[in-house]
């Protein structure tokens, strides 16, 4: 494969795919609507189509204009989008639906393809847009690129958790590095042993090439970082990586009451572990970045940034009459 179309392409996954695809060789087009800023609009390498993906009649255009031998799915929020595009670029080599590891349906510990099943898709879910019926809607989405395989296309899904890494607008992260970057003390909910799995952006990039390249017609490949950690040693990374050393102070519902916290007011925390299995990515030959680079580069990303994460988590003045009962005790 030589030309790669990705839908989507200037913000976090898309963009870091596109400088994957680059750095294997690809001419790379990207196909969004243009309302973000666009990284590669001075680079003669990569070109851009302008249209709206929910809109058939652009992306008939945009597989017309093109013609690319794979295409990167990174804006597919509903299962019309799916089926659209398996169809409209159905001669291709490839195409590969960026899915979400809240597709499946049940906890276990791991999730694995074909084995954990997946959310079920009302007709009335398959049309919202909350965030409540995400993992429904990926799911569906995924259950069209198996039907599309039934029907000769070489269509294949992969499953992310939560991604962290350079320019994340999630600002899921960022918090925490914040946390610690300017505290002491970090306050962490429920014992600190609270596992959820992650997965640096750059790995999710090169899984989605890699995905494409040599994964099978029909298949859905789990994504995540191949060592996990729990919050606490998240914490503890990112202290490393800022030459610095802070408290972690660990606080249960009834603590956290004290300033009107939740458990799950924090990002990145979850009350169940959330944990994929990732053997069958890595058995194409993925593989992910030690933790400790990965989390140096989203740390200098932060630390280069504006990106507090402030409007996603706790007020540190709540934090603080945590920490003072806590101190008490």
């Amino acid at each position: 494969m030589d030309t790669a179309l990705v839908i989507g392409g200037t913000r976090f996954i898309g963009r870091h795919l596109v400088d994957d695809l680059l750095e294997h060789g690809y001419d790379v087009t990207i196909f969004n609507r243009g309302t973000h800023d666009n990284p590669f609009e001075t680079d003669d390498r990569v070109s851009h189509v302008a249209g709206d993906r929910t809109n058939d009649s652009a992306l008939e255009a945009a597989a017309m204009t093109v013609d690319p031998d794979a295409v990167f799915d990174c804006v597919a929020y509903h299962p019309k989008d799916v089926r659209a595009a398996t169809r409209i670029f159905a001669d291709c080599e490839a195409y590969v639906y960026v899915s979400s590891g809240a597709a499946y349906g049940r906890e276990e510990i791991p999730k694995r393809e074909g084995e954990t099943p997946l959310e079920s898709c009302t007709a009335e879910q398959a049309t919202d847009d909350s965030s409540d019926t995400y993992g429904n809607r990926k799911a569906e989405g995924d259950r069209a690129v198996a039907a599309a395989a039934e029907q000769g296309i070489n269509a294949m899904s992969v499953r992310p958790p939560i991604v962290y890494g350079p320019h994340d607008y999630t600002e899921r992260l960022d918090w925490w590095i914040d946390r610690v970057n300017r505290f002491d003390r970090v306050l962490v909910p429920g014992d600190g042993t609270n596992v959820r799995h992650r997965v640096y952006v750059e790995d999710v990039a090169s899984a989605l090439r890699i995905v494409a390249e040599r994964g099978e017609a029909g298949e859905a490949y789990n994504v995540g970082d191949r060592r996990l950690t729990t919050l606490e040693e998240m914490v503890d990374l990112i202290a490393a990586q800022l030459d610095t050393d802070v408290k972690v102070v660990h606080a249960g519902p009834h603590e956290l009451a004290a300033g009107e916290i939740e458990l799950e007011d924090f990002r990145l925390y979850r009350s169940y572990p959330h944990v994929l299995s990732t053997a069958k990515l890595a058995a194409l030959g993925w593989e992910s970045t030690p933790l400790e680079e990965a989390m140096g580069r989203a740390v200098d990303d932060h630390l280069e940034s504006d990106r507090d994460g402030s409007e996603y988590g706790p007020e540190r003045d709540a934090e603080e009459r945590v920490l003072g009962i806590l101190e008490t005790l």
